[in-house]
């Protein structure tokens, strides 16, 4: 008898990640290091991509971070909230790479990627992803 083979998680990208990836390519090109670019798409369209589709779950979970603050503790709230909407099992995890850390919603059938950002950039904007 044949196994069923498991459907495919699709891996969407965000409007927001669309704008960090722009931002990431400035970034590069004025620390005069252009063709790192061209190697992150690479290795998001070779490496990452295909192991969220067979992993989804492999990153930590961002949210399971301790809570040492009252401005955490409202932001996460928040967070929660907003992940409630895409889906009631939604959660944001993150995705290390070398030089990068990805943020991604698993819904437990879709991954929507939210944010990317270099090691050297600013922080994540939260308001600003959904």
């Amino acid at each position: 008898m044949a196994s069923k083979a498991a459907s495919p998680i699709t891996v969407k990208l965000t409007a927001n990640f669309e704008h960090n990836l722009e931002e990431i390519e400035q970034f590069l090109t004025d620390a005069e290091a252009a063709p790192a670019y061209d190697a992150l798409l690479d290795e998001l369209l070779a490496t990452v991509v295909p192991n969220l589709e067979r992993f989804p779950a492999m990153g930590r979970s961002f949210i399971d971070r301790p809570i040492r603050s009252v401005e955490t503790c409202n932001g996460l709230d928040m967070l929660r909230g907003k992940l409630s909407r895409i889906g009631a099992n939604a959660e944001i995890r993150e995705y290390v790479l070398q030089h990068y850390l990805l943020l991604y919603a698993f819904t437990g059938e879709e991954i929507f990627l939210l944010a990317i950002r270099h090691h050297k950039q600013l922080s994540f904007d939260f308001k600003a992803l959904w």
